[in-house]
């Protein structure tokens, strides 16, 4: 199957956080509050999918409540924080959201993500992801993690599915 067709079947953006949507630092306090940084091009790119009517969603292994506030300030319909097996998690997402797999992209950038990788009908990552990742992908960004890597991947699939021309022409 050609790429375009697998492109058009896509319903539901899913994400790891860190390494993904985060640049993977930990910043840590004097207090010992940590600190996570989230790229605004990739909150622009999330917005863009929901425009064009596509679902999108987080599942961390870090049990973050930044990652859950960002969630939320994106209006994501799916925040899963803490996850220690991600597969479960997925597959009930899936079933509530009335998807497929084929209907789902997942973008993770480590060996803990490779099953979702390989669950998912489009599998993404970043270019510093470990080789068997970047091998297991579809789509390897050029733009590194937490600097508009998801923007990149979102961009990728709305132009695929034909309709980032017209979300663009909307801002003209």
């Amino acid at each position: 199957m050609t790429e375009r067709p697998r492109l058009l079947d896509i319903k539901v953006l899913l994400f790891d956080v860190d390494g993904i949507l985060t640049d993977n630092g930990l910043y840590v306090g004097e207090d010992g509050n940590t600190f996570k940084k989230f790229c605004i091009l990739d909150g622009a790119g999330i917005k863009l999918a929901h425009m064009a009517g596509l679902t999108t969603g987080v599942i961390s292994g870090h049990d973050s409540k930044a990652t859950i506030l960002r969630a939320d300030k994106l209006a994501m319909a799916v925040c899963e924080v803490g996850v220690k097996d991600k597969v479960p998690v997925f597959e009930r997402i899936l079933r509530e959201l009335g998807v497929e797999p084929h209907q789902a992209m997942f973008m993770g950038d480590d060996y803990m993500d490779l099953p979702l990788l390989r669950m998912a009908g489009y599998a993404a990552t970043v270019p510093e992801a470990p080789k068997i990742v970047r091998n297991q992908c579809d789509f390897v960004a050029t733009i590194p993690g937490g600097r508009g890597a998801v923007r990149e991947v979102i961009e990728h699939i709305l132009e695929g599915q034909g309709s980032l021309d017209a979300l663009v022409k909307r801002f003209l």
